[in-house]
């Protein structure tokens, strides 16, 4: 698929080649409200999606609910509910959370709806017939918030869980097996063939050290339960929750039914996990693929933990803030900012209000916030409102060296799953937009050609950074766009005209010539400010 558009730079149609992007998080357990851990993976996705959307990629993002297991019926037994009760409720915290936060997934599934099910079934027997699955007793040491078997060297002293700090517990009862240890060489090889499916690279490193030492078949039914997805060869077991909650990647996408999609979403799927449910996606997830005669997941982006005061943030610790009502008592803006800029993606991070606040001060306060307040109070106190477009300069922007420059590294660290990066380099443009308009006073000038292209170039500036700043605060950058006169949408803007050629160019360069994307003329708004000071 191809989008015609007009390009103000040569005249020329620009056609941008569209790809298929899909992006999923994990899908979330039911047990308590969501915590700003979850919150920051839900993020960290929701940035690639928008960036990649105004790209012009088709982009699928997907996020949900998993309501199976044992840690859930107990929790609904706890509010002396039904399991399913418990899950209508507790899954709407969820969705209700991330619309708080901006989150523009496309779908939201839940395990327990009934398409589910006959996905996790249906690809679950092709792994059985396969003949990869067989049945056996199991006995070892359990933990039940993990969901996970662990050995007895992995556990602490008083056989307790490393995640949760919570004793084992041991669990003898007949399952089903599958054969993961057969896959130990296809997954070494699948990762020296392509060593950038897992990133960051210390996760790939941690991956291929796991299979080097061996694997072991892995349990993926209970008896013990039957809170869950039924076996369909025997429905005496259920699947273990993992084995459930993977496949709702393939459930969003018609694995399977009429409507399926697999072939064209499926080899550009990205996972977007923590750290801690690596060993799930990275060894697990393309073994059963594989099983089942479906191609690997193509990339898993594994970030680190959120922590407070050096432990990570969860549940279990007790040391968990709760995501929505914190968003809307700091600012929603503020803090998916924070989580872009402050936080390398894959490394452990910790949070708190006092560097948030900094952040927004230096960053959204200080810089971006004062270089919109300047130009357009100046082009309304000057020009009342609009630079004439007559007065446009022929030459381009004193700034264009750098202006090329630095949307150029921006976009190539957007589209290497660094934010944070981005995020730096767009906010140097904005301090050199700042440093340009202090060295050149507009403020002492009077109206005239000089004036009118010196806040044009910052206008221009203002339109780049709206763009590049997009995936992280995209509420802001709509605002700055409404307040430069641009009339449509940031993503619908950049699928037709303007700003995909302010950034982007033709053929993808970054091509800088502010006299061409028609911003003189447009009328500019001064309005508050977007980030007032906080203490």
């Amino acid at each position: 698929m191809e989008i015609p558009t007009k390009s103000p730079l040569s005249g020329n149609t620009l056609a941008i080649v569209s790809n298929h992007f899909y992006i999923t998080t994990p899908i979330y357990y039911v047990n308590d409200k969501p915590h700003l851990g979850t919150a920051y993976t839900m993020v960290i996705a929701d940035a690639f999606a928008r960036w990649h959307r105004i790209i012009g990629d088709e982009v699928f993002f997907l996020t949900g609910t998993d309501e199976h297991g044992q840690k859930i019926a107990t929790a609904a037994a706890e509010k002396s509910l039904s399991p399913q009760a418990w899950v209508d409720e507790a899954s709407r915290w969820f969705a209700d959370a991330w619309s708080v936060l901006n989150i523009s997934n496309d779908a939201f599934i839940r395990t327990t709806e009934a398409r589910h099910h006959e996905s996790v079934r249906r690809f679950m027997q092709a792994v059985y017939d396969s003949g990869y699955i067989y049945k056996a007793n199991y006995e070892g040491w359990y933990c039940v918030a993990c969901e996970a078997y662990y050995l007895e060297d992995e556990l602490g002293e008083g056989r307790v869980c490393p995640q949760h700090k919570k004793p084992a517990e041991w669990m003898v009862e007949e399952n089903y097996f599958f054969a993961l240890s057969k896959f130990e060489e296809k997954l070494l090889k699948l990762y020296a063939d392509n060593p950038d499916s897992i990133a960051p690279l210390s996760r790939y490193n941690e991956i291929v050290s796991q299979l080097r030492q061996g694997l072991m078949d892995i349990s993926i039914t209970r008896t013990s339960i039957d809170w869950g997805v039924k076996v369909p060869w025997d429905e005496k077991h259920v699947f273990y929750v993992w084995c459930d909650a993977l496949v709702n990647y393939l459930t969003a996408i018609g694995y399977a039914t009429e409507e399926d999609k697999v072939s064209v979403w499926w080899p550009n799927v990205h996972h977007v996990v923590g750290k801690d449910i690596i060993k799930f996606h990275c060894i697990w997830w393309p073994a059963l693929c594989m099983a089942a005669g479906l191609e690997p997941p193509g990339h898993i982006l594994a970030h680190g933990w959120l922590l407070v005061s050096g432990e990570k943030m969860s549940k279990s610790r007790l040391n968990q803030i709760e995501a929505a009502s914190y968003a809307e008592r700091v600012g929603v803006e503020a803090l998916r900012y924070h989580f872009l800029r402050e936080i390398t993606l894959g490394a452990d991070a910790d949070f708190s209000e006092e560097g948030l606040t900094a952040r927004y001060n230096s960053d959204l306060a200080n810089n971006l916030g004062n270089l919109l307040s300047r130009v357009s109070t100046l082009v309304a106190s000057k020009y009342s409102g609009t630079i004439p477009a007559e007065s446009i300069c022929d030459q381009g922007c004193a700034m264009k060296q750098s202006v090329v420059t630095m949307a150029k590294e921006a976009v190539v660290a957007w589209n290497n799953f660094s934010p944070d990066q981005a995020l730096l380099i767009t906010w140097n443009l904005i301090r050199e937009a700042n440093a340009f308009l202090e060295t050149n006073e507009p403020w002492k000038m009077q109206p005239g050609d000089k004036l009118s292209h010196i806040l044009s170039d910052a206008l221009e500036v203002l339109q780049i950074v709206a763009v590049l700043a997009y995936p992280a605060i995209p509420d802001t950058a709509q605002e700055i766009w409404r307040r430069i006169g641009m009339d449509t949408g940031v993503e619908t803007s950049l699928s037709d005209v303007k700003a995909i050629n302010a950034v982007f160019g033709n053929g993808g360069e970054a091509i800088y010539q502010p006299e061409a994307y028609g911003l003189a003329g447009n009328t500019i708004i001064a309005g508050e400010p977007l980030f007032p000071r906080r203490k």
